[in-house]
């Protein structure tokens, strides 16, 4: 009997808005793996578009959920963190990562830390430096060209871009410690948006592109990093993988533009997990 597959996500959790947690643990459910939470903190909604929303912080009951798995001699077959909101968020799942990280699983972390050239509310330069700590303990790291320029302590650079600046850019992540990279957010024209891959070991770089689809749409990062890890412990390679995520990604959009009237709840990826499920095929 081929043994199941668990998968523990570490973000936070709305209760309304689709991001972090209320997306990776459907997602990830969806492509056949058993998911495990860590939340962070809960939050009434996102906080893409919204004000006044609650905030509960979880920092204080991290490490005790941490423990107590420990004591259950639970076995974790990908570890996968976001947003975390805090110097002492990240030392804490950098000590998760120590304890639960093994030779036959692997670490993905999202950087959730900035985009459009500007770092997140209430974090700053010594914040980005403490998640490169962090994202060099990782196999895989999923950041868009912001938050690449601020773990490189480089300066942002608008797109269009060039090949030789996406693969700079990649190479430069690789010398942190990870593995691979995949880097949203690339595009060399008007017409198509996607993300660049490498994977160092193998010296393998890929491109995988969509059409652009105009618009800004929340919850579209915490999206592509839960399908790519999805698809990653379904066993595709880190191009197909990729690949697959992207696509996911653009079908969603495509469906937020034709049945959400407010595009701050989200973006509408319930719709085309049939379609992700397909094309996993792990049913088979």
């Amino acid at each position: 009997m081929k043994k199941a597959k668990r998968a523990l996500a570490i973000h936070d959790i709305s209760g309304f808005g689709k991001c972090s947690l209320t997306v990776a643990l459907p997602i990830i459910s969806a492509c056949g793996i058993e998911t495990a939470v860590m939340p962070t903190a809960v939050l009434s909604t996102h906080t893409g578009g919204f004000t006044g929303y609650t905030y509960r912080d979880l920092t204080d009951d991290m490490l005790p959920m941490a423990d107590h798995w420990k004591s259950l001699d639970l076995k974790f077959d990908a570890l996968y963190s976001g947003y975390l909101g805090s110097f002492e968020q990240i030392e804490i799942v950098k000590s998760i990562v120590k304890d639960f990280k093994t030779a036959d699983n692997f670490f993905l972390c999202d950087p959730a830390m900035a985009d459009n050239g500007k770092m997140y509310a209430l974090f700053d330069l010594e914040f980005a430096q403490k998640m490169a700590e962090l994202c060099a303990m990782a196999d895989i790291i999923v950041p868009n060209f912001t938050e690449a320029a601020f773990l490189l302590g480089e300066e942002f650079k608008k797109g269009p871009y060039t090949k030789e600046y996406v693969e700079h850019i990649l190479t430069s992540l690789s010398d942190l410690g990870p593995k691979k990279i995949v880097l949203t957010g690339v595009y060399f024209d008007e017409k198509a948006v996607g993300c660049a891959c490498y994977d160092k070991e193998a010296n393998i770089m890929d491109y995988c592109l969509q059409p652009v689809l105009e618009g800004i749409y929340h919850g579209t990062g915490d999206t592509f990093a839960s399908a790519l890890c999805g698809a990653l412990l379904n066993d595709l390679e880190l191009r197909k993988a990729a690949e697959t995520a992207t696509k996911y990604t653009c079908r969603c959009i495509r469906r937020t533009l034709k049945t959400t009237p407010d595009v701050r709840y989200g973006v509408a990826f319930e719709g085309e997990l049939p379609w992700l499920i397909k094309e996993l095929k792990y049913n088979d």
